[in-house]
């Protein structure tokens, strides 16, 4: 059985490495992935971790970074902690980042999934994506993303 994909494109009025930084730095993330901070040294290999920002010891989300090539493409796999050893319960995630014309186009491609996942999934990436919109392109996120979220991933 093939697993599910979700795919969600936005278009956004910044540069590709001022996108390319709000996704990695862990002071913009906290704005936008409900007060979450992403954690790498974003070299293809490394580990990264999605915790939270006001306790270290909280983390929804971990993972490798596959491919980092800046400020055009970021892909991670991505996992709970407890399945951070069972690439069958690993999912993936694309993030490319191009030019089209006076703004940038952002396509997230979260593949692998398992079937039960889609929901959250489905629900999450919208919000978070669209706070990210508006952190770049007003300076302020959306409010509901500004705080910690039951299954923040």
């Amino acid at each position: 059985m093939t697993k599910p994909d979700f795919v969600y494109v936005a278009y956004i009025a910044t540069t590709p490495e001022k996108l390319w930084n709000a996704l990695i730095d862990g002071e913009m993330t906290k704005l936008y992935w409900g007060r979450s901070r992403n954690v790498s040294d974003w070299q293809a290999g490394s580990a990264w971790q999605h915790r939270n920002y006001d306790d270290a010891a909280l983390v929804d989300v971990v993972g490798t970074v596959v491919e980092s090539t800046p400020p055009r493409r970021l892909v991670l796999t991505w996992a709970k902690p407890a399945d951070r050893d069972d690439p069958a319960r690993q999912s993936r995630v694309t993030f490319d980042i191009q030019t089209f014309q006076d703004c940038v186009r952002l396509t997230v491609t979260h593949d692998d999934l398992e079937p039960d996942a889609m929901r959250n999934i489905a629900m999450g990436w919208p919000a978070i994506l669209s706070s990210l919109k508006s952190l770049l392109e007003t300076g302020q996120p959306l409010t509901a993303t500004t705080r910690r979220w039951q299954g923040a991933a």
